[in-house]
């Protein structure tokens, strides 16, 4: 009798090993990551997300949607065509430019990377936000672009989150402003002794003993739909698989892993997600059943089921878009070294993201103020 053995087992290294062009090619990249973050955000980010904020929100997340989405858009590029890992799309066929709620599987701490090069082929890169730890916005850089892009940062207790979640999802009903909201039940990344944790949580309360994944949390994902139901067209499950290991953040920079990303999607409309809070709960459940099955498959057979054809990102397009980015980090960077009032503005901008983002601060329309 054939003995199964799995496909992750097969490579005992890394994918591809750090030799020096590697190395010196993810630290170019890296930096380019890091300084076009800062561009984005104090040139681009602070007029969009606060100065034009102060007139129109949905004018404000259109056009910092627009900057972002093309810094973010460097990453689908990093990953796919610079470090050449194959991103391979599985189950349903997704519309483009729809309002939805994410939920995926927390396999790695990059795995929200992966669903950009998703968001990218929709359309709606720009959009997509994250429910994610409080503790990464605290992080210089990137937690400021994490607040301009309006994460909702949560502690992981629901007695300290309801209130700031639910008023942050309630800003985000209008059915006219895209929305890709991405949620990871798991609430945080698997691990094995999360795992035995879990389990031994199930066993307890007569739950699913789940090997592959964490018991989901529900509540969380009880008030997104609560809040934002009405105005989304559907919710897609998502599930992220990795051949042959599950990569870390700086495996990603210097591309020595992972050789392939296996994103299975199933998309259900809205109106098939039932309303109540128990039966949303038991509905999430279940999904966390499915998602085990389908990682326990995939360590065998090295894929998900039913493959579907998902264009490639184009190559011509994506590296215009690298080169536009460049050219404006580059400029900006010589304004600010070469000008004192450019040094200013600079400073300015800095002194003002650090408390707007540690308090979660955001202003609102001037005519909206004077109504009140």
């Amino acid at each position: 009798m054939a003995v199964l053995t799995p496909v992750t087992s097969k490579f005992g290294a890394k994918y591809r090993s750090l030799a020096p062009f590697r190395f010196l090619r993810g630290l170019a990249c890296l930096l380019v990551l890091v300084s076009s973050a800062f561009v984005t955000l104090v040139f681009f980010g602070f007029i969009s997300a606060v100065i034009v904020r102060l007139f129109s929100i949905g004018y404000s997340r259109k056009t910092t949607s627009v900057f972002f989405g093309a810094w973010l858009t460097l990453w689908p590029f990093l990953f796919e065509k610079i470090n050449k890992t194959k991103v391979v799309f599985s189950g349903d066929i997704v519309p483009s430019r729809e309002r939805i709620l994410l939920i995926a599987n927390h396999r790695t701490e990059v795995d929200w990377m992966y669903l950009w090069d998703l968001a990218l082929r929709k359309g709606c890169i720009g959009y997509i936000k994250y429910i994610l730890k409080s503790s990464l916005m605290r992080l210089p850089i990137f937690g400021w672009a994490f607040h301009i892009l309006e994460f909702i940062p949560v502690e992981r207790k629901w007695e300290a989150d309801e209130s700031n979640m639910r008023r942050m999802l309630s800003t985000f009903k209008d059915p006219q402003d895209p929305l890709w909201l991405a949620i990871f039940p798991e609430g945080t990344d698997f691990t094995e002794q999360k795992c035995i944790r879990s389990q031994k949580y199930a066993a307890e309360h007569g739950l699913p003993i789940l090997k592959n994944v964490l018991l989901p949390k529900t509540k969380g994902f009880c008030a997104c739909l609560q809040e934002l139901g009405g105005s989304l067209n559907a919710v897609y499950d998502v599930t992220i698989g990795y051949k042959y290991r599950c990569p870390s953040f700086l495996d990603n920079v210097f591309g020595v892993d992972p050789s392939e990303v296996h994103i299975h999607i199933s998309r259900f409309p809205i109106d098939c997600i039932p309303t109540s809070e128990d039966k949303i709960s038991t509905w999430l459940m279940d999904r966390f059943r499915f998602k085990d099955q389908l990682l326990y498959n995939f360590q065998f057979q090295g894929q998900f089921p039913d493959q579907a054809k998902e264009s490639d990102l184009p190559t011509v397009k994506s590296i215009i878009n690298c080169v536009i980015v460049i050219t404006l980090t580059g400029l900006c960077m010589y304004c600010i070294f070469s000008s004192v009032w450019f040094k200013i503005y600079v400073s300015v901008v800095c002194a003002y993201l650090v408390p707007a983002t540690y308090f979660n601060i955001r202003p609102q329309p001037v005519l909206e103020l004077f109504k009140m």
